[in-house]
């Protein structure tokens, strides 16, 4: 069966199953077993829109053991996986520099694409799978998931009803000592914006609009890290990071992230500190944990000006649904709050950032993206 008629098929498969009152699965290929694909695994086999049929990994024994736990194909590149049972969605989950060329080959053989985080390092190549998806009539998306939270759309909907009067101000953190467990994270296609700086960044532009200036100051602090196996690497990307977004409207946001700082400064851990605050004319929100495993919403007004918590249950928020989510999405045309156009737009602001601190200049940001992301 060649892709059409498979896509053909799928189309009226559905539509029985949604006249059976059946739930409609999606074929699911996963690349990347590695300690990322762990969770997105477990939550994909609980997810009712999945059906997941092959994993892959260069290091075959990782392939093998995620194929035999949970009962699918497996192979050792992904040439051999796209020629194998067929898959309407690719769950990208390797390293940051396998992105881009990936997820380009799976676009190019006409598959939706889910991909960890950036989709890919530069923006030229990222609007390249952009246009190369559109042209082979299929999709991708991009991780983070932070829009997706409970306490995200909590926050968006009081800066839209002009609860806390016009926001004006945001601030968002998240560091730690570093990703000590593979080398790429301290290359050129690394650093901590990249990792950690893109869930901040996502939020901001979800909660205040598209930036459209960025300035930026970013270095390296430690020149050298050991690995957890030993492994000594030469860092090549920035593990201090500070990135300034200008709003419009006089609305601006700091995003802080990095792999230098120490337990002092991290998020405590048991999800009583705020990581992401926004300041209104007549109020302001204080996000309780981190963006990505959020616990609630601090929320102060003139009416209320004791800090009363908010949106306390995850309501089944966690991170690494995103594959799980996009399937929910491609089952029953359900809309996606995440967009690929989003994600292009943090990745030219992290470029910026970067761009910013080499040339000494504030600089303008081009993309857009569709806002308020929640109504």
């Amino acid at each position: 069966m060649d892709r059409r008629a498979f896509l053909k098929t799928s189309a009226a498969g559905a539509f029985a199953a949604g006249a059976a009152g059946q739930t409609k699965k999606i074929r699911v290929g996963l690349v990347g077993c590695g300690s990322v694909s762990r969770p997105y695994l477990a939550n994909m086999a609980q997810c009712p829109y999945i059906e997941l049929v092959s994993v892959c990994d260069i290091v075959a024994e990782r392939a093998e053991n995620a194929g035999k736990k949970y009962n699918v194909k497996w192979y050792p590149h992904i040439d051999k996986q796209l020629a194998g049972p067929e898959f309407e969605l690719l769950v990208n989950t390797t390293g940051m520099p396998s992105h881009y060329p990936l997820n380009k080959q799976v676009l190019e053989a006409g598959r939706n694409v889910w991909s960890e985080k950036p989709m890919a390092t530069e923006v030229p190549k990222a609007e390249e799978l952009l246009e190369l998806a559109h042209k082979k009539g299929v999709k991708i998306w991009a991780a983070p998931t932070v829009v997706t939270s409970p306490q995200f759309a909590f926050m968006a909907r009081q800066i839209n009803s002009g609860g806390i009067g016009r926001a004006v101000a945001g601030h968002a953190f998240y560091g730690h000592d570093g990703q000590l467990w593979s080398a790429w994270f301290f290359q050129k296609q690394g650093g901590s914006l990249y990792d950690l700086g893109v869930y901040n960044v996502t939020s901001l532009t979800g909660l205040l609009g598209p930036a459209r200036v960025v300035t930026g100051m970013n270095g390296i602090v430690v020149p050298e890290r050991t690995l957890t196996d030993g492994t000594k690497v030469k860092v090549e990307a920035a593990d201090n990071e500070m990135l300034l977004m200008d709003h419009g409207n006089a609305a601006f946001s700091h995003v802080q992230s990095g792999f230098v700082y120490n337990d002092g400064h991290a998020h405590d851990g048991k999800g009583q500190r705020s990581t992401i605050d926004i300041i209104g004319t007549k109020g302001h929100m204080h996000l309780v944990g981190y963006d990505w495993a959020p616990h609630g919403v601090d929320l102060v007004t003139e009416e209320k000006p004791a800090p009363e918590r908010h949106v306390v249950d995850p309501q089944g928020y966690v991170w690494q649904w995103g594959a799980s989510y996009i399937a929910e999405h491609l089952a029953t045309g359900k809309p996606s709050l995440i967009t690929a156009e989003h994600a292009l737009h943090v990745l030219e602001v992290m470029n910026a950032c970067k761009e910013s601190q080499r040339t000494g200049r504030h600089i303008p940001i081009k993309s857009t993206f569709k806002w308020p992301v929640v109504a």
